[in-house]
């Protein structure tokens, strides 16, 4: 049953009552002094959680002619891990598996071909053992294992989920990295961040996270960052979905009162352009005159931040201060944090995040050529850089790969999958 067109009405007519409650230029003012005033260093309960890195500014590039500007780095590799999704079967176990490949940007096709993949189980019975060393297979291409994760009374799904995926990923990078000569980005954040959320989560999820097999797991990051340190090579994670909550829940417990429900609504607010009076007003680099509700959104320049430092929320335990979960850091603390710049594509109405460990982008120079890097690569494709993409689509798995692989583990298991009301209402995926 669809609604009547009297239902679309009232529903729109609510919209109404809303829209007319929120004054957005009152937003537009507090996000300029937001920007002026608590992002150039923004504290909470005293502690430092964002500091501008160098100049503390808003900037734009025309998109035309960025996009066919000549980039920093010469060939660019990317890193990605996708999931089946956890699966519960009606004999206990809950299962995922992760496939992790890299890609570059000129192609190489022999390294397309390399990949890593780990199966993560969950057993209710405590007496069970699933955990297998690393084996290769296709030639010594793929390497793979199955990794029986800690057992908890909640949460198995995610458990399963994060340490297939990180695992994949942190392990595949470790194993490629010095086939890396100038730029390694991977598909979203430069460390284990979900992790770095099961304390805030449950205090269960918050001591698995220190046992040794998710220490484990951070730890490969860590060597990573310390291996492109070593080889003097530049290391990145591109975030097409930032979800974090640091600086608004910052900024709230300072006492303001925040209208955005996160941090990329913050950073949408301030880097978005608009019409003007009667034509447009171009930005300067002080980010001046941004905002909402003076005519139509202006599309023909990206614009992004520079540099931040970042020790707050999911990034709190690789800041110098943190312990990294108890994993052994061998260079200076500091060269481990977490930096970023945001980036928004006003044709698409989307913000996106890049990272980089502090190690690299204490260098100026090195902040600079990242930053052109990524805001040309979004230029020019509108979304994520070439390199991330490809990765993106080298280790994503189908729906009707995940649907035909859950059958070979009903079949191994001899156990039917755990059917839920959705199945029935939605239909399963069948291959």
């Amino acid at each position: 049953m669809t609604l009547d067109p009297i239902h679309v009405e009232n529903i729109a007519r609510l919209a109404y009552g809303i829209g007319g409650d929120v004054d957005a230029t009152d937003h537009d003012d507090l996000a300029e002094r937001v920007w002026r005033e608590w992002l150039p260093e923004l504290r909470r309960d005293g502690r430092v959680v964002i500091e501008a890195l160098g100049d503390h500014e808003r900037r734009r590039a025309a998109i035309d002619d960025v996009a066919l500007a000549e980039r920093p780095f010469g060939t660019v590799h990317g890193l990605d891990s996708g999931t089946i999704n956890p699966t519960t079967f009606k004999n206990g176990l809950v299962v995922d598996v992760a496939h992790a490949a890299m890609a570059s940007s000129p192609t190489d096709l022999d390294l397309h071909r390399d990949r890593t993949i780990v199966a993560t189980v969950h057993a209710g019975d405590s007496t069970a053992g699933f955990d297998s060393e690393w084996t290769r297979r296709d030639e010594g291409h793929t390497k793979q294992r199955v990794l029986h994760v800690p057992r908890v009374n909640r949460y198995a799904e995610r458990v399963v989920h994060a340490l297939a995926l990180y695992l994949a990923e942190g392990t595949h990078a470790l194993d490629r990295a010095d086939a890396v000569d100038e730029l390694l980005v991977l598909d979203g954040p430069i460390y284990p961040k979900e992790l770095f959320t099961w304390a805030d989560r449950d205090p269960e999820l918050g001591a698995l996270a220190r046992e040794a097999k998710p220490r484990a797991v951070i730890d490969k990051y860590v060597r990573l960052v310390e291996r492109f340190v070593e080889r003097d090579v530049p290391l990145a994670g591109f975030v097409k979905n930032p979800a974090s909550g640091a600086a608004v829940r910052a900024l709230s417990r300072a006492g303001v009162e925040s209208p955005w429900p996160d941090d990329t609504a913050l950073f949408t607010r301030l880097l978005e352009r608009r019409e003007q009076g009667d034509g447009p007003e171009p930005v300067g680099t002080d980010g001046d005159d941004l905002g909402a509700d003076r005519g139509a959104r202006l599309d023909d320049d990206l614009t992004f931040t520079t540099w931040f430092r970042s020790r707050g929320g999911a990034d709190a335990p690789m800041a110098a201060d943190g312990d990294a979960l108890g994993v052994e850091r061998e260079l200076d603390p500091e060269l481990y944090e977490p930096t970023f710049m945001v980036v928004y594509d006003p044709r698409s109405d989307v913000t996106y995040k890049l990272e980089a460990p502090y190690a690299f982008t204490r260098d100026e120079d090195t902040r600079e050529r990242l930053t052109r890097q990524v805001v040309a690569e979004v230029a020019a494709t509108r979304g994520p850089p070439e390199p991330v993409a490809k990765a993106d689509e080298l280790a994503r798995i189908s729906a009707t790969e995940k649907a035909a692989l859950r059958r070979k583990f009903e079949e191994r298991l001899g156990s039917d999958q755990q059917a839920t009301y959705d199945d029935l209402r939605w239909g399963k995926e069948t291959f």
